[in-house]
């Protein structure tokens, strides 16, 4: 792990590390596409001994359309979650509700630097939340997604099941600790930014050809193979 070579690695200077690797990845190219959210589980919080969720950062090089490569990740794992279209600027976080354009079922891949997905709280953060890659469904007009009954699928077997109401209670919570944990750093969510409220369900190993599905009751679903 970083922090037990980097006795200096606290959560904000984990955030510091973040950025310089987003920054790196700027640089060759890509362009901020959102943020996502994670230990938005309650029960994630008390083993990680931590009362705020974390956040990382979305680059469109990231986004899935249909086909992921997973050949070059460590141990990849997959999601499902809520994603939230964001449809005009938000410079303050309490206009978040508003500026909602959109709500979909989507899922996230996962990949971590550490050996057996073991880290402290500033490990990984610095590793940008474990933020490899993702992918959307349809958009649907904003609408309540406190109790979204979800499925994650892989070839045609139900491997996880669970609602959106274990993302902190409500996904909408979890978009709003979006939007106040990205202006306090400066960022701003514009138009056609997204945002991955969290896991509705544990993540599970994604091996190499698979098939992929994560529906969500009402939303519809989104599928990827690997």
């Amino acid at each position: 792990m970083l922090s037990a070579s980097e006795a200096g690695l606290d959560v904000p200077v984990a955030y510091d590390v973040q950025r310089a690797g987003i920054e790196l990845r700027r640089k060759r190219g890509e362009r901020f596409a959102g943020v996502k959210m994670g230990f938005t589980s309650r029960a994630k919080m008390v083993q990680m001994g931590v009362d705020d969720v974390i956040w990382g950062q979305l680059t469109d090089r990231m986004l899935v359309e249909s086909a992921a490569d997973v050949s070059g990740l460590i141990h990849p794992r997959v999601e499902p979650e809520i994603v939230f279209l964001i449809g005009r600027d938000v410079t303050r976080a309490a206009d978040v509700d508003t500026a909602v354009a959109g709500i979909a079922v989507g899922y996230e891949i996962l990949d971590s630097r550490y050996d057996g997905f073991k880290f402290t709280l500033p490990d990984v953060i610095a590793d940008n939340a474990s933020a490899s890659g993702f992918g959307v469904g349809a958009w649907h007009s904003p609408r309540d997604v406190a109790n979204v009954g979800m499925l994650l699928e892989i070839d045609g077997r139900v491997v996880q099941t669970g609602s959106s109401a274990a993302i902190l209670g409500d996904p909408v919570r979890a978009l709003r600790a979006a939007a106040r944990l990205a202006t306090d750093a400066g960022i701003v969510l514009r138009a056609g930014d997204v945002v991955l409220a969290g896991a509705a369900t544990a993540a599970v190993p994604l091996p190499k050809d698979a098939h992929v599905r994560v529906t969500g009751a009402g939303l519809g679903s989104v599928e990827v193979t690997t």
